[in-house]
């Protein structure tokens, strides 16, 4: 069995809600020891948030359960001077270090950048925030739709009638945790050449903008705005139809598709000598002409004809069971086997990665633990005794039960890794700390 990617890797993850968890577990996906610190008091809001009442009840909503598999749980409060000296020395040999809280407030508390990597020079300090560590409005706070209203992403967003529209998925915060996930491995492979850390400050705004990369670049050279057109696009050969039974995406973008396509549908008349300026210009005819072609047949039997055409087309799924049910993401492994939900008799299955190893690859170990599972554990390896981690609890400084059966005492991460496979697997700001 391979030895995981990140296997040996110690991140510490202080991080709450979506963006920052989520770039935790990308690195505990692949085989690094991941500890999510969180409040005894004031745990990860999220534990309660989700569409299961029962799990929300008991600290396990689907909004945690979906980015917190394969973390150890450690509750300590940081407010504390106790507690911050026991997050210094746990990140006295750490590699990572990860926090969404508002813009200087670590720095208040001496956990900041230059006071961990005085502690030690080696680590990866990463800070995800709203708006980034400076600039005007670093001390503003949000949320993803917050993010998206700001960053201008819902103005390319709905329709001439309805717009500007909120998109519904929360890209921006899990593009925020890819992201930042992408920067810490890249500082990773600098720290093998300086021998160095390096502090990462990642801004779900900038995240926006890139992934407005293209219009961005449009307005900077024209001063292009986006204008909502709903599921109607420049090329008519790149837009939705409906057919005998629901509706047709067709994306046949360049000059090749368009040949394909109109060739297949009996219309090589329709073919244009460029596959973009002439197009658009004779849109309104060319829809016209797809309008009446697609109510011929079903929109299953269109995308089968189309992509064995290869001109891409797919039926609209219009709930989400009817996407995840597709064969093509269990052969995939885009998500985890049924897990057990501590403390629930039932068991859930999360999204896993959006990529494939040949060899190894992402899978759960373990699933999310509750409020500092693993405190006991976590403290003893540092080198505390039973009677101090006991005083600690007294005094509120640390929180929650010993480690379960869920829980191994030893980090799977720095276990023998031949007996490991590779592990599965952020948001913005703690609401407490940022509002």
């Amino acid at each position: 069995m391979p030895q995981a990617p990140f296997q040996g890797l110690k991140v510490i993850d202080t991080t709450q809600v979506l963006a920052g968890p989520y770039t935790g577990y990308q690195f505990a996906v692949l085989g690094a020891d991941v500890i999510k610190v969180e409040n005894p008091h004031d745990p990860d809001f999220v534990r309660s948030v989700g569409t299961d009442a029962a799990l929300n009840d008991i600290g396990m909503g689907t909004q945690f359960l979906t980015q917190n598999s394969n973390k150890r749980f450690l509750a300590l409060d940081l407010k504390t001077q106790e507690g911050r000296n026991i997050l210094k020395r746990l990140v006295a040999d750490a590699d990572v270090f990860i926090q969404n809280y508002r813009p200087g407030s670590f720095d208040d508390l001496g956990i900041g950048y230059k006071d961990l990597s005085a502690i030690n020079p080696r680590l990866i300090y990463c800070s995800i925030s709203a708006f980034g560590q400076t600039g005007p409005k670093a001390s503003y706070t949000g949320y993803e739709n917050v993010i998206q209203a700001a960053s201008g992403y819902m103005s390319a967003n709905g329709t001439p009638e309805v717009r500007p529209l909120r998109q519904g998925a929360p890209a921006v915060d899990y593009a925020t945790g890819i992201t930042a996930a992408f920067a810490i491995t890249a500082a990773l492979q600098q720290r093998e050449r300086t021998g160095t850390g390096d502090h990462v400050d990642v801004a779900m705004t900038d995240v926006a903008m890139i992934l407005m990369a293209c219009q961005v670049t449009s307005h900077f050279n024209d001063g292009f705005e986006p204008v909502p057109t709903g599921n109607t696009m420049p090329l008519a050969t790149s837009s939705v139809y409906p057919t005998k039974d629901g509706l047709l995406m067709i994306g046949a973008c360049n000059a090749h598709q368009m040949k394909s396509l109109w060739t297949l549908l009996g219309r090589p008349d329709m073919i244009k000598p460029d596959h973009y300026n002439s197009p658009v210009a004779d849109h309104d005819n060319e829809a016209a002409v797809l309008r009446e072609l697609m109510l011929e047949k079903g929109a299953s039997e269109w995308e089968v004809l189309l992509q064995t055409n290869r001109v891409p087309a797919a039926r609209v799924r219009e709930r989400l069971g009817d996407a995840i049910a597709d064969p093509q993401f269990d052969h995939r492994q885009v998500f985890s086997n049924n897990i057990t939900v501590p403390g629930l008799d039932q068991s859930v299955r999360v999204p896993l990665v959006g990529f494939k190893f040949a060899d190894g690859g992402a899978t759960i170990q373990s699933p999310p633990g509750g409020v500092g599972v693993d405190t006991d554990a976590v403290l003893a390896e540092l080198g505390y005794s039973a009677q101090e981690i006991s005083g600690f609890r007294l005094a509120g400084v640390v929180g929650g039960q010993a480690s379960d059966e869920h829980h191994s005492a030893v980090s799977p991460a720095r276990q023998d890794p031949t007996s490991v496979s590779a592990l599965a697997a952020s948001t913005i700001t703690s609401e407490k700390e940022r509002q």
